[in-house]
């Protein structure tokens, strides 16, 4: 029986550990989209304890959590830090074969160097033992990103967001870490609810200093704010949608729309989607100006518990993975953009692993030999960032397409503890090529393969988005010993 979580952890051949040891471990991290409050790493706050770094906010644990009959006081209610962190350390053991007992421990680890496995006996010690250092500088916010070897990262923001603390953290001579903002319009696009969209656009009027009495003065106010963005160190946009928008329309059409809304007007699903659809065709050809990465994540079902909504609200743990029908009018808005030469480089993300394959494939089709690795097949995400998701996107990217022109692993995370993600990933990618190189469905080229290891996990990210200063394409393998 291997000992569980040692050195070679998810390695199943020498071959494996090598690729890992020796040329994915050291690599320094891209952590080019995730959810981080970037205020928190302007201020380099400093955590309390356990639960408020590990538990607020994480709705990959309150679902666990839920599922075990832990009531909801638990984990978005008043109980105490304490009685929560309890409740979780009740739950961790019951998550076996789940990534959360992973993560865990390996967050543990990496972190804290602590070996011991979390459970009701264990837990006070361990809250009281990483609390304590939780509490030192050394664990301030900055230097936890700084013991994963964080070099750059990109946090997620609203259109209206004044980037005060990114523009704080850009004037500060100890900041070592690049931290961009990225654009992510969702709420502008939010047209199917008149009223919350409304407001909006009266916040984006005052941030933009632009009245906005008509489509066209609306599309004005958001370029100002990408003109904003791109002068504030933005390279990147995302998106989070349930599937692509890609209806036709005519400038009447969405001009009409736009004023049924302003007023207050409910408007049909196909007004929504032909605006939807207009909007996502100005966003995609203003990046492409500015030479930014546009991001797309399809395919959840959110908020599917209505009255957890009313109660709680979005993003506290009722989405799920949803069945929609993507490639035909993925393939049109692509399409759109490249009949004109006006197609940026794109990354799709894929919730549903039924469509994998078709989202490998898709990629293919817009690659036009002018950036390797154009259009890229994402990361597993969501509730696939984990062993079987994981393997799977590779392994669809491996048959369709080129995995040695990844731009590799994110953590899409809102939690500073995340970034032994990237080492999980590392390892299920080095185990992957061990099996094939062992089984000899690779050749032992082993210097080869490693310096292609290497640009997936760091060098593809880093010439891909920009964010660093470029390495040359040559670049040699970095090993433990250099």
């Amino acid at each position: 029986m291997k000992p569980f979580l040692d050195d070679n952890f998810l390695l199943h051949t020498p071959t494996a550990q090598r690729l890992y040891h020796e040329f994915a471990a050291a690599i320094p991290i891209i952590d080019y989209h995730n959810h981080l409050p970037p205020q928190e790493i302007a201020e380099d706050r400093q955590f309390e304890n356990l639960t408020q770094i590990w538990l607020s906010g994480d709705h990959y644990k309150w679902r666990a959590m839920r599922a075990n009959g832990v009531p909801e006081r638990y984990c978005t209610g008043g109980a105490s830090d304490w009685e929560k962190f309890e409740k979780w350390a009740e739950t961790v053991p019951y998550t076996l074969r789940n990534p959360l007992y992973h993560w865990t421990h390996l967050e543990l680890q990496r972190y804290f160097d602590i070996k011991d496995l979390l459970h009701p006996k264990t837990a006070r010690q361990i809250y009281d033992q990483c609390g304590e250092m939780l509490r030192t500088p050394a664990f301030s916010v900055r230097n936890l990103l700084r013991k994963r070897n964080v070099r750059a990262l990109c946090t997620t923001d609203d259109p209206t967001d004044s980037l005060e603390w990114h523009r704080q953290m850009h004037r500060d001579r100890d900041m070592d870490v690049v931290v961009l903002p990225t654009f992510r319009p969702d709420k502008a696009m939010a047209v199917e609810n008149p009223e919350p969209f409304n407001q909006y656009v009266d916040k984006l009027e005052s941030v933009s200093d632009t009245a906005v009495s008509n489509y066209a003065d609306f599309l004005a106010a958001l370029k100002k704010r990408h003109d904003f963005f791109e002068e504030n160190g933005c390279r990147l946009s995302d998106h989070g949608l349930e599937q692509m928008y890609a209806e036709d329309f005519t400038e009447r059409e969405i001009n009409t729309i736009f004023e049924k809304i302003r007023s207050g007007k409910t408007i049909d699903l196909q007004e929504i989607v032909k605006i939807k659809s207009a909007l996502l065709v100005e966003f995609a050809l203003w990046d492409w100006e500015k030479g930014w990465v546009q991001q797309y994540h399809l395919g959840a079902l959110r908020n599917n518990n209505s009255r957890a909504m009313r109660t709680l609200g979005p993003d506290t743990g009722w989405d799920g993975i949803g069945d929609f029908e993507q490639g035909r009018v993925l393939a049109k808005f692509l399409d759109r953009l490249d009949a004109e030469n006006r197609l940026a480089k794109t990354i799709l993300y894929n919730l549903n692993p039924r469509d994998n394959e078709l989202m490998a494939t898709m990629t293919g089709n817009f690659n036009d030999g002018s950036v390797a690795g154009k259009i890229q097949f994402g990361s597993a995400w969501w509730f696939l960032d984990q062993k079987d998701g994981m393997e799977k996107q590779l392994n669809a990217l491996s048959n369709m397409g080129l995995l040695s022109r990844f731009v590799g692993m994110l953590t899409d995370s809102r939690s500073f503890l995340s970034y032994p993600r990237h080492e999980y990933f590392r390892r299920i990618l080095c185990n992957l090529f061990g099996d094939d190189i062992e089984n000899g469905e690779l050749p032992g080229d082993i210097e080869w393969t490693g310096k292609l290891i290497q640009d997936i996990c760091y060098y593809n990210a880093e010439n891909y988005f920009g964010l660093l200063q470029p390495t040359t394409n040559n670049q040699q393998p970095i090993t433990n010993n250099q």
